[in-house]
């Protein structure tokens, strides 16, 4: 079950479903941020955040004298069909995460109502189908690409890496499972580009099919790490880096009881650990592995 989301973003629906209903029209003020505390409870911050969203997207401006008003122009939506209700919810996953989509929000996106969706995906589970097929489609697959399988192979391990980094909320889609990931399209291009790397080796097609899964995987799985990170902030508001902080004396304290000597050794001094410089080095001992695998194979 997805989390509900955080207060300042369901305050900006709020607010953006009222706009698009023409309960709140081009130049009319919107509830100022003292209005929002006492409507919906929240702080200060959260109800300034929540304006401050929806002048980024440019549903709302502030007019000094006036407060907040709604622009004169809504934000362009996309042509209604299947492809641009794809593109909307692509988009609204990577600002606000999985949470916030839901097939009636999405439907105030592009300004129609949530039965109009029906007529181009049959539930949301097709659509987050499409949005995976599209965000991973964007993969650059040069043909006919590196012959050699390492430069191969690692050009696709980095395709993936750029796109689950540009969309955060895909991994746990593609990852759902491993042995059977949901069927689409862009996947199976990838599948196939990479196994022509392996192409000659003499592996059997049982292991070829094992070395692309593992390397998918690990891919993924260092992917799905960062989704949940970047979902956690998006809901709370919350920065990894200052829930660290806020954890930073439990964990000293772990760390100078003596239970736990080499991971003190380890972690002293040591700077937080980024996670594209984690790919890299995974990245650099999957591919040795592999590179044993081929040697043992040819040896044999």
């Amino acid at each position: 079950m997805l989390a509900e989301p955080a207060p300042y973003l369901r305050i900006a629906a709020d607010l953006r479903r009222r706009i698009s209903a023409g309960e709140l029209r081009p130049g009319d003020r919107v509830p100022s941020t003292r209005a929002l505390v006492r409507d919906w409870g929240v702080a200060m911050a959260t109800a300034a955040k929540a304006l401050s969203v929806l002048g980024e997207q440019g549903w709302v401006r502030a007019v000094p004298g006036s407060g907040t008003v709604v622009a004169e122009r809504a934000p362009v939506k996309p042509p209604l069909g299947r492809d641009g209700l794809v593109r909307a919810a692509v988009a609204l996953a990577d600002a606000e995460g999985l949470a916030a989509l839901s097939m009636r929000r999405l439907a105030a996106e592009v300004g129609v109502g949530p039965m109009a969706l029906y007529r181009h995906v049959p539930d949301k589970d097709e659509l987050l189908r499409l949005m995976a097929d599209a965000a991973l489609g964007e993969a650059e697959l040069p043909e006919p690409g590196p012959v050699p399988w390492r430069p191969r192979l690692e050009l696709a391990a980095r395709a993936q890496w750029s796109a689950y980094r540009r969309h955060p909320w895909l991994a746990p889609i593609l990852l759902n499972s491993l042995v059977r990931p949901p069927i689409v399209a862009s996947g199976l291009r990838l599948v196939d580009w990479s196994l022509r790397a392996l192409a000659g080796t003499g592996l059997r097609r049982r292991v070829k099919l094992q070395v692309i899964m593992t390397l998918n995987g690990w891919v993924g799985g260092l992917a799905v790490s960062n989704s949940f990170e970047v979902q956690t902030e998006q809901e709370s508001g919350i920065s990894g880096d200052q829930r660290l902080e806020a954890d930073q004396s439990l964990l000293l304290g772990y760390l100078q009881s003596g239970r736990f000597p080499e991971l003190a050794e380890v972690l002293t001094g040591l700077d937080d650990v980024d996670l594209d410089e984690a790919f890299e080095f995974g990245l650099r001992r999957q591919l040795d592995g592999i590179g044993v695998l081929l040697g043992e194979h040819q040896q044999g």
